[in-house]
């Protein structure tokens, strides 16, 4: 079989969202693996670690302060990595942000920036990349698009739909491009991370939540992105959390959402959070790093390895019951 993976003696990747979380593993990934760079965010004191993080792993990093909601934005900032490199092997869609709250709670211009940065954004990579993919006959790009793309996050109802919007605009995609066999798109489904991202995120309504123990690592995530630039598949679940996730919804959407909406909501009655507006309408603050405030401190990776082997276990009861349960009414 022809090897479609990207062999070039210097490689180049773009990725957003780069200066924390998913975003900065991946980068550090990547330049471990001798990539040259360029980092995109919207907070040039965050790119300028970055970059000076992944130069001592032993890329070729540089950056460039991009707001992904901004089509002439994302335009330049392809322009300048051609400029910089000289081509574009791989393309990471990781920036994004989130919103939580009752609905009618959190501010207008809030929930609309979060559908500029997480769908349009993805939109405008994926518009001004794929162009130059098809002018060298190659590339992949990668969109970390999360569970949610499978399943809903109440209280986070914007966010869902972004989500779920990105998988049909790239599945869509998937099918338009497969006739250029070295041209790959590739989706990434992980659960909640052990990342920034929550702490930056923008709470409204009383929440006041923090990761959960069961979270995945971000570098994690990050292994699962760079193992499609060898193996590149249409849909990827990083770890068997999110994939045990996505099953258990698809067998009880209703049982299951309406038990995360009751979490939820018996939190926003405890009123113990502030309005935060986080990162939507303005740059990352710090901590510009890869992990975030855990709920509980971090377990070991033993320990994760348990609640997530747990998890697995009671969500396979549940869908085997459910199953048992289907057949006795066939019956």
């Amino acid at each position: 079989m022809k090897n479609t993976a990207i062999e070039l003696i210097t490689k180049t990747a773009v990725i957003t969202g780069a200066s924390s979380g998913v975003g900065l593993a991946t980068a550090h990934l990547f330049a471990q693996n001798g990539y040259q760079l360029v980092l995109a965010a919207r907070g040039v004191e965050g790119l300028e670690k970055a970059v000076s993080e992944c130069n001592a792993f032993g890329g070729k990093a540089v950056y460039k302060s991009t707001d992904v909601s901004n089509r002439n934005e994302v335009k330049d900032l392809v322009e300048f990595a051609l400029k910089e490199f000289g081509r574009i092997d791989v393309w990471v869609n990781n920036a994004g942000v989130m919103a939580s709250g009752k609905f009618e709670e959190i501010p207008m211009d809030i929930n609309e920036q979060v559908i500029k940065t997480n769908l349009m954004g993805y939109m405008h990579g994926a518009y001004y990349v794929l162009p130059v993919f098809k002018e060298q006959n190659q590339g992949i790009l990668i969109n970390n698009v999360s569970i949610g793309g499978y399943m809903p996050a109440p209280f986070s109802s914007v966010y869902s739909a972004t989500k779920t919007g990105i998988k049909g605009l790239m599945s869509g995609l998937q099918s338009e491009y497969s006739v250029y066999p070295e041209i790959h798109i590739c989706n990434v489904y992980p659960q909640v991370q052990q990342s920034t991202g929550n702490m930056h995120s923008a709470k409204f309504s009383g929440l006041d939540f923090k990761i959960p123990p069961f979270a995945s690592d971000p570098k994690d995530t990050a292994k699962a992105i760079y193992n499609l630039i060898y193996k590149p598949k249409n849909d990827t679940f990083p770890d068997a959390t999110s994939f045990m996730l996505k099953l258990a919804h698809g067998a009880f959407p209703e049982t299951f959402t309406n038990l995360t909406t009751g979490v939820l909501r018996l939190m926003m009655k405890v009123k113990k959070g502030k309005a935060d507006e986080g990162n939507v309408l303005e740059p990352s603050t710090d901590p510009h790093a890869i992990y975030g405030q855990m709920a509980i401190p971090i377990p070991s990776k033993r320990n994760q390895k348990i609640i997530g082997t747990s998890l697995v276990l009671a969500v396979g009861f549940f869908v085997a019951k459910h199953l048992k349960n289907k057949s006795k009414k066939l019956n």
